[in-house]
């Protein structure tokens, strides 16, 4: 397999490549990534000189870059992680730039693989398209939940994932949609709720809890769902969506309350703020159907707290890593100051 991986110097995506080059050294991995803000390259420093993977800037909107990109290394298969996330920026910082990556720039992987033809685009979404569910519902997200979205990002998200469903039927294009709960682990951007909770808790500052804490996610260990994406891309059905989770609810102050008993400091950091408009207040995946193609994930519910710890560990081993990442968060933070 020659894999494009489209936001390869992201959170998932590099735990994917890390995943996939551990799991499969024979595969050649091109990593297509712009690098912006949340791009970090140093997640991969590790297997830069690794004679199976490259690395190519660009963006996924530029549909003759992403087709040089693809007919140079004679690319097979495609996955994208490329998109904007944050749900915050998407709200008070504006939404442009959510709708050219999360719909337009799929749209133009969808041509790309058309054009190339390719043997399979895998699109990486999230259960957030589906909106959200009450605290006291008794259900999940299926593959046939209606596509909801509350917030512009899951809007956006949404728009790319309903292109692959129609290049799927109006040109047959060889695409699969996948829709995840929330990931956790090593090189996630600190702007995300775990890391951003360790990070202010190592440093004894205030740890801030939006509303009542009590909004609930479905977490997964970012390498149990680089698992899920590799069955997907060996066994997954073309036109299809699956969803991925582990069954791991939890809600907000559970989390905060996990990670401040691991770094051993005093549930007295905890801050509430005001909640965020639109904050959806539960998520949850139904992942039947892909564990019925055959995935297990390492890290259930049951081993939650373990991989919590050894995320928390790996933050505090690798002090070079966290303060480059603060660094850069500190030059961003100023420059939109000014």
């Amino acid at each position: 397999m020659k894999l494009l991986v489209c936001g390869g110097a992201g959170f998932i995506g590099s735990n994917f490549i890390h995943f996939m080059l551990e799991s499969h050294p024979d595969y050649e991995i091109v990593n297509y990534d712009k690098l912006t803000y949340a791009g970090n390259l140093d997640n991969l420093e590790s297997i830069a000189n690794n004679p199976n993977y490259h690395f190519e800037q660009g963006d996924i909107t530029d549909l003759p870059r992403v087709t040089e990109v693809i007919k140079q290394y004679e690319i097979t298969h495609l996955i994208n992680f490329a998109a904007e996330t944050h749900v915050d920026r998407s709200i008070y910082g504006g939404i442009k730039d959510f709708v050219l990556t999360n719909s337009l720039g799929v749209q133009m992987l969808l041509d790309a693989t058309r054009a190339t033809n390719l043997q399979l685009m895998l699109n990486v979404s999230t259960d957030e398209v589906y909106g959200a569910l009450g605290l006291d519902e008794d259900r999940k997200f299926t593959e046939d939940t209606p596509i909801m979205p509350n917030m512009p990002y899951a809007a956006a998200k949404a728009g790319g994932d309903l292109m692959c469903h129609a290049y799927s039927i109006t040109h047959k294009t060889p695409v699969i949609v996948t829709h995840c709960s929330n990931n956790y682990g090593a090189y996630q951007y600190p702007e995300k709720l775990i890391p951003f909770f360790i990070f202010k808790a190592m440093n004894d500052e205030a740890v801030p809890v939006y509303g009542d804490g009590l909004n609930v996610r479905d977490w997964i260990h970012a390498l149990d769902h680089s698992s899920a994406l590799d069955l997907l891309l060996h066994k997954g059905n073309p036109g299809e969506v699956y969803n991925i989770g582990v069954d791991n609810e939890r809600n907000n102050l559970e989390i905060t309350k996990m990670i401040l008993g691991i770094l051993g400091k005093p549930e007295s950091l905890m801050h509430y703020v005001q909640d965020r408009p639109g904050h959806d207040r539960r998520y949850a995946i139904d992942a039947s159907k892909i564990m019925n193609l055959g995935w297990k994930p390492k890290y259930t519910r049951e081993m939650f707290e373990t991989g919590l710890k050894e995320t928390v560990q790996w933050y505090l081993d690798n002090a070079d890593w966290v303060t480059k990442i603060r660094s850069r968060m500190n030059e961003i933070n100023q420059h939109i100051k000014n």
